[in-house]
């Protein structure tokens, strides 16, 4: 389907929110590691993109719904985090920001978490978490870790929701996952200055085991079987480009001219000068 006008768009969104909240729980179990990753097959910064982005934060709502939260999707887009989630039971509220990678993006930075833009958009609210897929964070070292320790921003990840899910964790009136969004300041009182950059995923798995009351051995058993998922997926993902490589290598000369100019965006990059410059004519 095409969206070329805003409120095409909106409408979609609005049929796709319909239809995830309506999922039976065991398919939306099985889709939330997908939403972790951008298909190969979408174009950058394309519409289909942007609808993806959307689905994700969609599915953010829901799995806050799912560990028995109040959810919301911010209207308003940008200077903004993606959801609203508020305790039923405990008087506490929070932000959440949903993020998804290609796997063939390497190059993340800092930037690209929005650690620190977390924290401005937390307000008035508690807490502040961002939901990254849980192996593309960085593995060894990062300002991310040192940010999140610094503005208590929370590290959460796709993963993490799902094996609370999966194992029926919901928040109550004698249930308080508060503690869970505070890992930042727990890892403060623990961590020196000098590496507070360290990746410091290990640790808050063994919290979130910990919290949780569930067995480390089960803990290992799901996320074992979240690598195989994730490995198998960039399988899939790499036999897309294998075949991207033979359609290209069966192009006819003229084919394979158009194409190397459609994606070096030399007519946009002419009109863009154009239309900067045709006011400035002598």
């Amino acid at each position: 389907m095409n969206y070329d006008k805003e409120n095409d768009f909106q409408k979609a969104s609005d049929e796709i929110q319909n239809k995830i909240f309506e999922l039976p729980k065991n398919n939306f179990l099985e889709l939330i590691n997908e939403i972790g990753i951008i298909p190969e097959a979408i174009g950058h910064d394309s519409k289909e993109e942007k609808l993806f982005s959307k689905v994700s934060e969609i599915f953010l709502a829901r799995c806050f719904l799912e560990i028995g939260l109040k959810s919301t999707l911010y209207i308003t887009r940008g200077n903004c985090a993606d959801v609203l989630a508020e305790s039923r039971f405990h008087n506490y509220s929070l932000v959440a920001d949903a993020k998804s990678f290609r796997l063939s993006r390497t190059a993340k930075n800092q930037k690209d978490f929005k650690v620190e833009s977390l924290n401005v958009w937390k307000r008035n609210n508690d807490y502040a978490i961002l939901c990254c897929p849980y192996f593309q964070y960085p593995q060894k070292k990062s300002a991310i870790y040192k940010q999140a320790i610094d503005y208590n921003v929370t590290l959460f990840s796709w993963e993490y929701f799902r094996f609370l899910i999966e194992n029926n964790i919901r928040e109550n009136i004698d249930i308080n996952l508060s503690s869970l969004w505070n890992f930042g300041i727990i890892r403060a009182k623990n961590i020196s200055c000098d590496k507070a950059e360290l990746c410091f995923l290990g640790d808050q798995n063994e919290f979130l085991v910990k919290q949780t009351n569930l067995s480390k051995q089960k803990f290992d058993e799901i996320f074992n079987k979240f690598k195989f998922e994730t490995f198998s997926r960039g399988q899939s993902e790499i036999q897309y480009w294998e075949n991207k490589i033979i359609e290209v290598k069966n192009y006819s000369r003229e084919e394979a001219i158009n194409s190397l100019l459609k994606s070096l965006k030399l007519n946009e990059k002419i009109n863009t000068i154009q239309n900067f410059i045709k006011d400035l004519k002598p």
